[in-house]
């Protein structure tokens, strides 16, 4: 008799179940409005005039808890653009099956040559699809979507001591308060 009570059970909260509106959305058809700070993969960006930002210091390999960063340092030549002697880097590899998205890399960059970007890469098939080389950081720094967390901006936010590039000119001028005269000193008289 128990078997009858328990498929009964079961099979009430099936009906239940029928007629209950989705929880789910179907994926290619209906896409979810991701959030404004996702950060999902990583490109590697050109500085203002026009050079390869990265230059080879090996501080985001260091400082990864995954170890899945491979930098390939190259001699220090001349930027093509200011003439100056500078580091470059011959071959840098993130590998993102592995990493955990810990966004270390990105702060620590001193040059902000490393910028995570708000769209995930195509899924694939293969193992190597996931492995970002050097020209495909470079492509989505074009093709994708760039985070709005730059490294010195994130250190900054850490560090309430450090002044944030581009605050000054980002935030609103209020016009300074008269100090309050203190118990010890006479009110300033009015000209």
């Amino acid at each position: 008799m128990s078997y009858v009570h328990t498929t009964l059970r079961a099979l009430s909260l099936s009906v239940r179940n029928l007629f209950r509106t989705p929880t789910t959305v179907e994926y290619p058809e209906v896409r979810r409005v991701r959030a404004p700070r996702i950060r999902a993969s990583f490109a590697l960006v050109h500085d203002a005039e026009g050079d390869e930002a990265c230059i080879g210091c090996l501080m985001c390999e260091r400082i990864c808890p995954s170890a899945v960063i491979s930098i390939k340092q190259a001699v220090k030549r001349e930027s093509p653009h200011t003439g100056k002697k500078r580091g470059y880097a011959d071959d840098f590899t993130l590998d993102l099956q592995a990493c955990i998205i810990c966004e270390l890399c990105v702060q620590v960059c001193p040059e902000d040559a490393i910028i995570m970007t708000r769209e995930q890469e195509q899924p694939g098939y293969e193992r190597e699809d996931l492995f970002l080389t050097m020209d495909k950081l470079y492509a989505n720094e074009k093709n994708k979507s760039l985070s709005w967390g730059r490294g010195k901006m994130l250190m900054a936010m850490q560090d309430p001591a450090r002044p944030l590039e581009g605050a000054a000119e980002a935030a609103p001028k209020v016009a300074p308060k008269a100090a309050a005269p203190t118990a010890d000193a006479p009110p300033e008289k009015a000209p």
